[in-house]
């Protein structure tokens, strides 16, 4: 029996981070993230749109999020029946862009399914290969040297098992060497986000000499040749973020050689189906791939969590503990890792965990239900 959508339930919520978390984009303090909840004979799912709060990492932001769903989703969506999550890509396809958003809707109506089946949203989507999924850290820039190196020791100490930093020209090269010196055997990766050129290739070919688990997207946001370019002069390899918004752009990523490595993030593809497609053309190719972050709220942290419980999420990803984050998560419990680095899967229903809808409703700053 196909799933037919009643209801869609808009929430837009502000979440204050702990501490600031700065990349080549700039610095966010707060987040300000919307929730899907899709509605369906009583039984609700729920998605989170990961779209920053400035159209800086892609076209979206949190205001251009409300408009697209109401306006050109949810018509494309509700009382319709769908042969199940699958169908809602294809009933969005025609939206330029606008992964994130299309991705959110995307996502709540796996999570609906996965409840109305009565399974967990990682056996949904065919996942378990891992029961327990590597974490890293992604750090933003800090203020200082010494900063950065303290922050680094106290995530080693929590026992997260890979260190990302986030660089840009003139935060690269010498914070590296210093993190190298302090911490010479920790599995470190930079993420450039977009922030050089080719004109930068001997500059990032000094990066060699730190043995560098991979560099992230240092070239332009929609770029797949120049990056071939520069991985053809580097030993270090490249991770493809930005770049790869679809199964095949991935392909074409591996026939040019542009990359050694991919990062698949919910969001960024458009949803579950999208991402279950990047992972299989990367697994087939031998190129192996890890889940990246947007500075979620818990809803979108279990979302990744199911994510990589996929077989070719062999690399550790940003899928941390919620309390790095958040002084309260909207979840119950709180997502938490093991003193191995490690988050284990959960066995309830759907994304697995409960919503704390009284916190939610007193962090709601817009709502709207359509129908």
């Amino acid at each position: 029996m196909g799933i037919i959508i009643d209801k869609i339930n808009l929430r837009h919520v502000r979440m204050p981070l702990k501490s600031f978390f700065e990349t080549s984009f700039g610095r966010t303090y707060a987040r300000d993230i919307v929730l899907v909840e899709v509605i369906s004979d009583g039984l609700s799912g729920w998605g989170e749109v990961t779209a920053g709060e400035n159209p800086f990492y892609n076209e979206e932001w949190t205001g251009s999020i409300w408009p697209l769903i109401c306006n050109y989703i949810a018509p494309r969506i509700l009382n319709f029946e769908l042969d199940g999550p699958e169908a809602v890509g294809p009933r969005t396809a025609h939206i330029r862009g606008h992964m994130m958003t299309r991705g959110g809707v995307e996502a709540a109506v796996w999570d609906l399914e996965a409840r109305r089946n009565n399974v967990p949203l990682w056996k949904q989507i065919g996942g378990g290969a891992h029961k327990e999924i590597a974490c890293g850290v992604s750090i933003g820039i800090q203020d200082t040297v010494d900063g950065l190196l303290k922050k680094i020791e106290s995530e080693l100490a929590d026992g997260y098992q890979r260190i990302k930093m986030k660089i840009k020209p003139g935060r690269d090269v010498e914070d590296i060497r210093a993190v190298r010196k302090e911490f010479p055997l920790v599995k470190l990766m930079a993420d450039a986000n977009s922030a050089y050129t080719l004109a930068d290739t001997d500059h990032l070919r000094r990066l060699d000499e730190f043995y560098l688990m991979m560099i992230e997207q240092p070239l332009a946001h929609d770029e797949i040749i120049d990056h071939a370019l520069l991985q053809a002069k580097l030993d270090t390899p490249i991770c493809l973020d930005e770049c790869i918004r679809s199964a095949h752009h991935a392909e074409q990523a591996i026939r040019l050689n542009a990359g050694r490595i991919i990062n698949i993030k919910l969001g960024r593809v458009g949803g579950f189906a999208e991402a279950k497609r990047v992972h299989d053309v990367a697994q087939k190719a031998g190129i192996p791939v890890w889940c990246g972050g947007m500075l979620e709220s818990g809803i979108g942290r279990a979302h990744n969590v199911a994510l990589a419980s996929l077989p070719n999420f062999v690399l550790p990803g940003d899928v941390s503990a919620s309390k790095r984050y958040w002084a309260r998560d909207i979840i119950q419990p709180e997502v938490e890792t093991t003193p191995n680095g490690t988050i284990a899967l959960r066995d309830g229903v759907g994304f697995g965990y409960d919503i704390d809808m009284d916190f939610l409703d007193s962090i709601t700053v817009r709502r709207e239900s359509l129908s």
